[in-house]
C-alpha cells in the first residue's frame, strides 16, 4: 500500500487528503500522480470506482499553484461526459484545493443552467474550467470563452464519450487547445476508437493499467434472477421480492430506458418503497436534488438511466439492481461498480427475460464468469399479465376511417375522386347580414337555361373586332315571387332553381 505522503504532494494538499479522511493510495493513484507531476502525458485504465478522480485532480491541483488566470482563459481543462460527472470533479477539485496559499478558482459549465451565471465567472477568470462538451463549445462558439491558455487537458471516462456521440467534440477540443499541453486521459475499457483518438492527440503517453479493462472488482458478489416470461408486471413483482428479502440499506435500480425509469420509480413509490428517478430528461436541479438526497441517506432507491452509471462517486451503495440486462456488456460492469468501491462489500442482482438472451450472453463472455443465480419462490411469474391502458379506445366510438364507405369496403383513390364528381354539389347557406356586406352591388346571376346546347352561346368568345356586350342582369324578383312562397323574410340559399352555364357542362371522365 502507498500512502500519499510518498507521491510527492504539497503538505497543503496532504493535509486536505487528510481532511477527507483518506491516507492510503489506490492503485491508479499511486502510478499516476508521479508522473502527471512531472508533466507527461498519461493513458489510465482502471475500472470504475478506482480513485480516477484524484488521480488527475491533485496533481493538476500542485501544478497550477504558481501562476494567475486571466479572463475567458483556463489554465487548465476537464471533460465529462455526464452533467452529474462534471459536478463531482467540481466538488473534489473544491475540495482538494481548500488548503492552497493562494485559492484556485474555478468554473462549472453544464447544460441545464444559466448561461449568465457561467459567463460572469468566465469573465472574472478561472483556473480550472470543469464542462460537458456541449456546453463548451456553445460558450465558445459564442465567443465568451478562449482555449488558447490551457496548459492541462483532461478527459475523464473516456469510453463513456463514446458511447455517447461526443467523439467528434473532443476531436474538436483537442484541435482548439494548443499542442504542447499536458493530456491526462482516463478511461475503463479502450475500445478501437478510443485507441485512434489516443494515438492521434497524445504525447507518447505512460501507459497506466492497473486491471484489465472491464473487469468486475472482487468486493461485489454478482447475482441472477431468470424469468420464463418477459411480461414488465413480472419485472417490476421480481424487483420488489429482490428488495424485500435483501433488507437494503440503499440501492440503485437501472434500467435501459428513460421512460422504464420513471415507470418503475411509481411502481415502487405505489408499494411502499422509498424511491426516485433519475435520467436525462429531468431538468438540472432535479436531477442534482435527487442525487444529493440519496447521497445523504434521505432517499432510499434511486432509480436510474446509464446518466448514473459512470464515475459517480456515491458512498456506501449496499446493492444494485439491473432491472434491464443492459445492451453493452461495458455498461453492466460500470453500473455495479456504483457498489463495493473503496474496499466495501457490495451486492449486485440482474433480471433476465428471454428477450435478454443475446445482451446476457455479451455480459457473461466479458465479465468471465456466472453470477450465482437466485431462485424467488411463492410466485407464478408465468402467469403474471401486464394491463397497460389503451388511449386509442374512446367512450365516444369511431368514425369510419378515411377513405372508407360506410359499409366498411374500401374504394381506391380515384374511384372517389370520380364519385365525388358525380355528386351535385350540396347549398351553402349564407347570412343575409354577411351577404349583403361582401356583395353589395351584386344582381342575381340570370337563370340558366335547362339545355347545355343552349348554355353554350353564353360563355362563347366574340369574334376578333367586334365589341363583346356583356348580357344585362335580369331584374331581381318581386318579393312575392320568392322560390318559399313566404316573401322576402328568407334570401334565395345557394343558387336555387339558377344552375350556372359551367356546372352544366359534361365531365370529363379521367380527369383529375
Amino acid at each position: 500500500m502507498t500512502e500519499f505522503s510518498e507521491l510527492g504532494l504539497s503538505p497543503e494538499i496532504l493535509q486536505a487528503i487528510s481532511d477527507t479522511g483518506y491516507t492510503t493510495a489506490t492503485p491508479i493513484q499511486a502510478e499516476a500522480i508521479p508522473v502527471a507531476l512531472t508533466g507527461r502525458d498519461v493513458l489510465g485504465i482502471a475500472q470504475t470506482g478506482t480513485g480516477k478522480t484524484a488521480a488527475f485532480t491533485l496533481p493538476m491541483i500542485e501544478r497550477l499553484a504558481s501562476g494567475r488566470s486571466r479572463a475567458r482563459m483556463p489554465r487548465a481543462l476537464v471533460i465529462a461526459p455526464t452533467r452529474e460527472l462534471a459536478d463531482q470533479v467540481s466538488a473534489a477539485f473544491e475540495r482538494y484545493s481548500a488548503g492552497q496559499v493562494r485559492k484556485l478558482s474555478w468554473a462549472l459549465l453544464i447544460g441545464g443552467v444559466s448561461f449568465s451565471d457561467q459567463e460572469l465567472k468566465l469573465d472574472r477568470g478561472v483556473d480550472v474550467l470543469v464542462a460537458t462538451p456541449g456546453r463548451l463549445l456553445d460558450h465558445f462558439e459564442r465567443g465568451k470563452l478562449l482555449l488558447t491558455g490551457v496548459q492541462i487537458l483532461v478527459v475523464d471516462e473516456a469510453d463513456r464519450m463514446l458511447d455517447m456521440g461526443f467523439i467528434p467534440d473532443i476531436e474538436r477540443i483537442f484541435r482548439l487547445t494548443p499542442p504542447k499541453k499536458q493530456t491526462l486521459f482516463f478511461s475503463a475499457t479502450m475500445p478501437p476508437e478510443i485507441t485512434r483518438l489516443t494515438k492521434q492527440f497524445l504525447n507518447d503517453p505512460v501507459r497506466i493499467e492497473v486491471a484489465r479493462p472491464a473487469t468486475t472488482a472482487e468486493t461485489i458478489a454478482q447475482h441472477m434472477v431468470r424469468l420464463p416470461t418477459s411480461d414488465p408486471k413480472a419485472k417490476r413483482t421480481a424487483l420488489r421480492m429482490l428488495i424485500e428479502n435483501e433488507g437494503i440499506k440503499n440501492g440503485i435500480v437501472f434500467c435501459n430506458r428513460k421512460s422504464e425509469v420513471d415507470i418503475v420509480a411509481k411502481s415502487l413509490r405505489t408499494h411502499g418503497f422509498d424511491a426516485a428517478a433519475i435520467h436525462g430528461d429531468l431538468d438540472q436541479q432535479t436531477r442534482m436534488r435527487t442525487l444529493d438526497s440519496f447521497r445523504s441517506g434521505d432517499l432510499k432507491l434511486l432509480c436510474a438511466s446509464d446518466v448514473a452509471a459512470r464515475g459517480l462517486d456515491i458512498p456506501d451503495v449496499s446493492h444494485v439492481f439491473n432491472y434491464d440486462v443492459p445492451h453493452h456488456a461495458d455498461d453492466y460492469v460500470h453500473r455495479i461498480g456504483r457498489t463495493g468501491r473503496a474496499g466495501k462489500s457490495g451486492r449486485a442482482f440482474m433480471i433476465v427475460t428471454p428477450a435478454d438472451a443475446k445482451n446476457i450472453d455479451k455480459v457473461l463472455r466479458l465479465i468471465g464468469k456466472d453470477p450465482e443465480e437466485v431462485v424467488l419462490e411463492g410466485v407464478d411469474f408465468a402467469a403474471i399479465k401486464d394491463t397497460p391502458r389503451d388511449d386509442r379506445k374512446s367512450p365516444r366510438g369511431r368514425a369510419a376511417p378515411r377513405g372508407r364507405s360506410r359499409d366498411g369496403h374500401d374504394r381506391p383513390p380515384r374511384a372517389r375522386r370520380e364519385e365525388a364528381s358525380e355528386i351535385p354539389v350540396a347549398p351553402v347557406a349564407t347570412a343575409p347580414a354577411e351577404a349583403a356586406s361582401a356583395e353589395p352591388d351584386r344582381a342575381p346571376a340570370p337563370k340558366a337555361e335547362p339545355r347545355v346546347a343552349d348554355a353554350a352561346p353564353a360563355v362563347r368568345s366574340a369574334p376578333r373586332g367586334e365589341r363583346r356586350e356583356r348580357p344585362s342582369a335580369p331584374k331581381s324578383r318581386p318579393r312575392e315571387e320568392s322560390d318559399d312562397g313566404r316573401g322576402a323574410e328568407k334570401p334565395v340559399v345557394g343558387f336555387g332553381s339558377e344552375l350556372p352555364a359551367f356546372l352544366a357542362r359534361p365531365t370529363t371522365s379521367g380527369r383529375k
